[in-house]
């Protein structure tokens, strides 16, 4: 297999190729950049805790592109954000609306925000706020009869429809507490509802199979002959509306679809071994592709979800559909969530369509990958497609499954745009070249914030991801991977890289990494066994051992009965030995944060570990050295900063490699990420002279221990601000290939309340770096 491609054959036919090779510098910029990543709290009036919840879900721009403006719940208002330089935006303020804003559009001078002022079932209310962005207040409430969810302006700023939902509660089913309707608003020339006091009500009832007299409509968008497309996410079903004469022209179930080679058991380990049958689609976001083109994003709701997107054209025929494409993509960059395997899998919330040049880009965003995926379409098939939308052709499919058309490469993966937590809403912004996106998970107690990243299309080449996984035979989907914690290099193929993960997964597993071309590649994979059983140990580091195969470390967590264990592995990952520290002196003043890192020291190993125990001074951790000739330990103390971010925490050490006779490298870093990082270093230690002692099982004494000296080479946080995202706390893993280049890796936690970026940096000639 080309190890440069992987490719997913779609049940139309028409085969996608997705290339996540390093793309060739072209003459014009085609692909997307993050610039800025601005977490909203910090659009918090003075004064107020920054602590304080905030949320980004939708999002729009002013006519002009150079203001941001989002919908955020959790303060009941919208805010406002200065994107003229859109690498550095500017907090700017934020409006109050007076109850639950839900999504916003602009047009014109005016913004247009869905506010639900419901009181319980049996008060849901609710309005259109209409907001002069300028002067930014509110000059018209303009009421719904019920709860607003997707908001849209028709392009040539005629029309402005509203979904107005229903109450729905439990999961499984619909609640049948009123039905669902889309609110019709006609706009003047100067962008107010001539009818703001009687909008024009679209029933939905009767329409779909499932739940017919509980429709639940959900996003919403119009294209340029004023139709509006809105789906029925709960209902799997899809509407088609004529604005104009405020009436259903067309409706059809959004179907099902069959999926391979994909993660349906969430048994801790990502693997492509299930299928699924007849899964509904129940698409949330929808978008028009031309004028008679509609592509959906089929995150499904209740026990659904096709796990892709799909393009139907307006007669309810699915023209194509994606299969497996969104999870692969997302196995294949350290994207999937595995938790999520029995529910929505890769759960392609949202979807957006722009033309940027003479591009059609199609946006679809990951819900649980927390990632936006850029495809262009081949406007030749487009073209195809709405023709064949008129006529009794054989584009029909009598069993009503995705037709084939065969045109070859129809849809290219142009970009993946790595996000914060939660996607929600995507803004296309062509005029600047520009692309933002909404995350609305905000948890400050965990580090996470509500963002607005900022992309812009001005880049020749891809810049994320950083490392990608080839297909496994045995199963026909990508290798899956993630929460990578410790690397070596292959001392003789300057290329390749060891890579071991944590425990987030119950597989523990060394990865073979090929860093040669851009992103490096997960090439295959062992898993760790123990007596031929399957083992599950918290891997935190891994070195090359004298004799071959490895010396791997495995954290502990002795309250959990779970020991520190120095592990030495075969190339073949059984495990040959478990080696622990003094049952005693472990049980005795060990704490949860144990083994992070080994290295060899001639036929010894040296261990990092992470952070005081309960016999160390503050700031001081410990180095453990093993010695197999004797089966003892011994150690010596490494001085570590205080913590200084704002928010406290702590600093710890993540790695240690070594680089020739008695030399070390050490990774020491916070535990805290984005803008709260204030250190991620690498250090260089000397045991040059240094010889470690022994400390007694019962009254350690580590204060008589060697005390090492470090010295800082490299900061990492400049390298990590660089790529412009909400930074991980956990630069994890450091090597030294063959060639002398250092290589640092970033943890992602397995996408698991983290952003989920794995970012991979080539710092350069160590001695360079020296």
């Amino acid at each position: 297999m080309n190890m440069d491609r992987f490719h997913a054959a779609l049940l139309t036919g028409g085969a996608i190729a997705i290339s996540l090779a390093a793309s060739a510098a072209s003459a014009e910029p085609q692909h997307f950049q993050r610039l800025a990543t601005y977490p909203v709290f910090l659009n918090l009036p003075d004064g107020v805790d920054p602590t304080t919840a905030t949320t980004a879900q939708g999002v729009a721009a002013s006519g002009d592109g150079m203001t941001l403006l989002y919908s955020d719940p959790a303060r009941g208002g919208i805010g406002f954000v200065d994107i003229a330089d859109p690498a550095d935006p500017v907090g700017d303020g934020s409006l109050d609306v007076g109850g639950n804003p839900t999504e916003i559009a602009v047009g014109g001078a005016y913004a247009y925000v869905g506010v639900d002022t419901t009181g319980g079932p049996a008060a849901m209310a609710g309005h259109v706020a209409v907001i002069d962005v300028d002067s930014r207040v509110i000059v018209g409430n303009c009421a719904v009869l019920g709860q607003p969810n997707g908001v849209a302006i028709s392009p040539g700023g005629g029309f402005l429809a509203v979904a107005v939902d229903n109450t729905v509660t439990g999961s499984g089913g619909l609640a049948p507490l009123g039905a669902g309707t889309v609110a019709i608003f006609t706009l003047s020339a100067g962008g107010t509802p001539t009818n703001c006091d009687a909008a024009v009500s679209v029933d939905l009832s009767g329409l779909a199979g499932f739940g017919p007299v509980e429709p639940v409509p959900g996003r919403i968008d119009i294209n340029a002959d004023d139709y509006a497309v809105v789906t029925l996410q709960r209902n799997n079903h899809v509407v088609l509306i004529d604005l104009a004469a405020a009436a259903v022209v067309r409706h059809f179930p959004a179907g099902t679809a069959d999926l391979d080679a994909v993660d349906t058991v969430a048994d801790g380990i990502i693997a492509g071994t299930g299928s699924l049958r007849d899964v509904r689609r129940e698409p949330d976001g929808a978008g028009w592709l031309g004028r008679r083109l509609i592509v959906t994003a089929n995150e499904g709701i209740d026990g659904g979800g096709s796990r892709g997107f799909t393009v139907f054209d307006t007669r309810g025929r699915a023209r194509f559909d994606s299969g497996e494409l969104m999870e692969h993509l997302a196995m294949s960059i350290g994207h999937y969530l595995e938790e999520s395997a029995e529910a929505g899998g890769v759960t392609p919330e949202n979807v957006t369509v722009a033309r940027y040049g003479g591009d059609t880009l199609i946006f679809v965003s990951s819900a649980t990958g927390n990632f936006v995926a850029a495809f262009t379409f081949d406007d030749r098939l487009r073209d195809a497609l709405e023709r064949g939308a008129h006529d009794d052709d054989d584009f029909d499919d009598d069993d009503g499954r995705p037709v084939r058309f065969r045109l070859g490469d129809t849809l290219r993966l142009v970009d993946v745009l790595p996000t914060a937590v939660g996607p929600e809403g995507m803004l296309a912004i062509p005029q600047r070249n520009l692309f933002v996106v909404a995350t609305d998970v905000d948890d400050e107690g965990e580090g996470i914030r509500s963002t607005l990243s900022i992309h812009s299309r001005d880049a020749r080449e891809r810049t994320y991801p950083a490392i990608v996984s080839r297909r496994e035979r045995s199963t026909g989907a990508p290798i899956g991977w993630g929460a990578l914690s410790g690397a070596v290099a292959d001392p003789h193929r300057r290329h390749i890289l060891y890579v071991v993960n944590d425990s987030f997964y119950d597989a523990s597993r060394i990865y073979t990494v090929n860093t040669r071309r851009t992103p490096a590649r997960i090439t295959g994979f062992v898993d760790l066994t123990l007596d031929g059983i399957l083992k599950g140990y918290d891997l935190e580091g891994i070195a090359v051992h004298p004799d071959g195969g490895f010396w791997v470390v495995s954290e502990g967590r002795i309250e959990r009965g779970r020991r520190n264990l120095l592990l030495r592995v075969a190339a073949d990952g059984t495990v040959l030995e478990e080696i622990g520290l003094p049952t005693a002196y472990e049980t005795n003043f060990s704490v949860r944060f144990g083994f992070e890192g080994v290295a060899a020291w001639g036929d010894k190993a040296i261990v990092a570990i992470q952070r005081e125990w309960a016999d160390d001074a503050d700031d001081e951790v410990k180095l453990a050295v093993y010695d197999p000739a004797t089966a003892s330990w011994s150690f010596v103390r490494y001085p570590k900063d205080p913590p200084s971010s704002p928010r406290g925490g702590w600093v710890g050490l993540s790695e240690i490699t070594a680089i020739g006779g008695d030399r070390f490298l050490i990774i020491e870093r916070d535990n805290q990420p984005g803008i709260y990082a204030t250190r991620k270093v690498v250090t260089e230690i000397s045991l040059a002279g240094v010889e470690p002692g022994p400390l007694d099982e019962v009254m350690p004494e580590p204060s008589t221990l060697p005390l090492v000296e470090k010295t800082v080479i490299v900061d990492l946080l400049p390298l990590m601000r660089a790529t412009n995202g909400w930074i991980s706390d956990k630069p994890e893993s450091l090597a030294v290939s063959a060639d002398r280049r250092m290589l640092v890796i970033t943890d992602n936690d397995g996408v698991d309340g983290a952003a989920g970026e794995t970012l991979l940096f080539d710092l350069g000639s160590l001695a360079d770096l020296m």
